[in-house]
């Protein structure tokens, strides 16, 4: 028993490991708004099916009242003319479609509170939209930023000063051996500059005292 719990934890833990990987922040909350969108989408065309179904039942209780007051006007006519017949008829059907009426009206006013329901969701939907579409760009925000932090961390944590301290070490080392070579050429130069110089200058001397001699 203890090593298949041992398993199961170990497999358990695999799996979380990999749904953490696979859950991506910014790729979940785009998925989501997505969902949220069609749950919005499916909310219209349902209210849009409401508002047809509640004009229909306005047309029908239009027409039944229509009909109740002329058939009362046609009952009161024939009574008037003592045709009873006629007067039952119409009433008859005058009371049928009172019935009919009341019928109508019941169901529209539960089309109307469904209508007014369906109306509070949608928008309670569209809101929660517009609040997550913010929120998202928080997320994706923090998201990225911790990710930075984490490459710089791991960045941080491959990186060895002493093998910087090192390398600037001996760099500086080639840098002190530029510098002598450039020194020892420029005291070459100064030294055949003064030779060429002292040359020139005792050329300079025995022409003068050749002509000198001459001169005597």
């Amino acid at each position: 028993m203890g090593l298949l719990k041992r398993v199961k934890n170990v497999v358990l833990a695999d799996l979380h490991e990999l749904v953490d990987k696979f859950e991506d922040p910014i790729s979940m909350t785009k998925q989501y708004l997505r969902d949220l969108e069609e749950q919005i989408e499916k909310a219209q065309h349902a209210l849009a099916q409401q508002f047809i179904v509640e004009r229909r039942y306005e047309a029908l209780i239009q027409q039944a009242e229509e009909i109740v007051e002329k058939r009362a006007r046609q009952a009161k006519l024939a009574v008037e003319r003592n045709e009873e017949s006629i007067a039952k008829m119409a009433l008859q059907e005058k009371l049928a479609y009172e019935k009919k009426l009341s019928l109508y009206k019941q169901q529209y006013d539960t089309l109307k509170e469904k209508t007014t329901y369906l109306t509070e969701q949608l928008k309670q939907l569209k809101e929660t939209y517009e609040e997550l579409k913010v929120k998202q760009l928080d997320l994706i925000a923090r998201a990225n930023a911790a990710k930075a932090v984490k490459q710089i961390n791991a960045s941080l944590v491959s990186f060895h000063p002493d093998h910087a301290l090192k390398g600037f070490a001996r760099m500086e080392e080639r840098v002190f051996a530029l510098e002598a070579e450039a020194k020892a050429s420029s005291y070459l130069y100064e030294s055949h500059k003064a030779l060429h110089s002292s040359s020139q200058l005792e050329e300079e001397v025995e022409k003068e005292l050749a002509q000198l001699k001459a001169a005597r």
